[in-house]
């Protein structure tokens, strides 16, 4: 269908409720509250950069080759050319330029933002301070909604997170029952969250106000919903709200977290004035359930039965692992001088063989002669 002239020139509008939506959209990456999102922003600055460093030349190249060269331009065209190596060159040498800046950006950046590595500084020109201990959250994905866990504080909560600006905190991360993402955008990167393991996250927000985080990884039919509230408050302000949740809190015992435990959607906020002292490491161990046994404790009875726990002989021709903090055992390990010959505990060779024998024999490069396994009711057989 074709549009009359008055309805063209009014179809540009029809897209400005489009770009006023989009304008009310909330960019919480580009929009950073902690330093680690601000560091991962400059990456994303540094690195869009660099690539426009290419892309940028090529799209007005396309418009000035078919501008110059078009019938009639002012262009030359010499139909026997094939090379030419200046232009090879900056065709060649700049990209390979930005893979290598990219690269190198890449590497540091995978070192310095380690979500397992402590914090260097709080703040751009604010180095940590290696006295003050992190803060530690201790994190439960569950379906369909998280929980913190405050072991310093003495309280939970369900779908809030409160933290003191200026304060690193450690992230302690885990799953109940499938593989989460643990994700504040304002604050950090994605950590994923898994069943029986136990992930870390070093982040620090600055800047007071209040934010949303949620799960980036589709678990289930609660999915959409599993979000909560992040909130970053001063020293004064945290010290108020733990006090608030230990005054009208309940008690987050082993029923109570079973029962928290079940599959539910859209629940809402919660807080726990007090927190059974070991529900942490037995979701982590998965052995939240009265009588059932613990993951490290069936790991250390395996261990312990396969010879492998420490003080525990173990089964022949195997070598216990080095006390803590003792250099490895193995040869590999040790420089030659300290290696001691043992005896030879290998087969001898067969008589004749010149592998052995002969080194320079020609059979050690004559592989026309095979001796094929012998089959099932048949004797052994050459092939020459």
């Amino acid at each position: 269908m074709r549009l009359s002239l008055p309805s063209a020139r009014l179809a540009p509008l029809l897209l400005v409720p489009l770009l006023g939506l989009l304008a009310g959209c909330e960019r919480a990456v580009l929009d950073p509250a902690g330093d680690v999102a601000l560091q991962q922003r400059n990456i994303i600055y540094v690195s869009t950069g660099l690539m426009l460093l290419i892309i940028v030349p090529v799209l007005i190249l396309i418009v000035v080759f078919a501008w110059r060269y078009r019938k009639g331009g002012q262009g030359t065209y010499d139909p026997h050319f094939d090379h030419s190596t200046s232009l090879e060159l900056v065709i060649w040498s700049a990209p390979l330029l930005i893979i290598i800046a990219l690269g190198a950006l890449t590497w540091s950046s995978t070192h310095l933002l380690d979500p397992f590595r402590p914090l260097d500084r709080i703040a751009a020109g604010k180095p940590a301070d290696p006295a003050v201990a992190p803060m530690r959250v201790q994190v439960v994905a569950m379906d369909w909604k998280w929980l913190f866990i405050y072991p310093e504080q003495g309280v939970a909560t369900v779908n809030e997170l409160v933290l003191p600006v200026d304060r690193q905190v450690r992230f302690d991360i885990t799953s109940t029952n499938m593989m989460n993402t643990f994700y504040a955008p304002t604050m950090a990167g994605m950590i994923y969250a898994m069943p029986g393991m136990q992930s870390q996250l070093h982040a620090v927000l600055n800047r007071p106000g209040e934010y949303e985080g949620f799960s980036a990884n589709y678990s289930g039919a609660g999915f959409s919903d599993m979000r909560f509230k992040l909130r970053g408050v001063d020293q004064a302000g945290f010290d108020r709200w733990v006090a608030e949740a230990k005054a009208g809190g309940g008690s987050l015992q082993t029923a109570e977290y079973l029962a928290l435990e079940k599959p539910s959607e859209k629940v809402p906020v919660a807080r726990f004035a007090a927190v059974a002292p070991d529900l942490f490491d037995r979701v982590l161990n998965r052995c939240v359930v009265p009588g059932t046994p613990c993951m490290r404790d069936v790991m250390a009875h395996d261990g312990h039965r396969m010879g492998g726990a420490l003080g525990a002989a173990p089964p022949p021709g195997r070598v216990t692992p080095p006390p803590h903090g003792a250099p490895p055992e193995g040869a590999l390990f040790k420089h030659p001088h300290e290696i001691t010959p043992g005896p030879n505990v290998t087969k001898p060779p067969a008589p004749g063989t010149p592998g052995v024998t002969k080194p320079d024999s020609p059979k050690n490069r004559d592989l026309s002669f095979l001796d094929l396994p012998a089959r099932s009711g048949a004797p052994g057989r050459a092939l020459s």
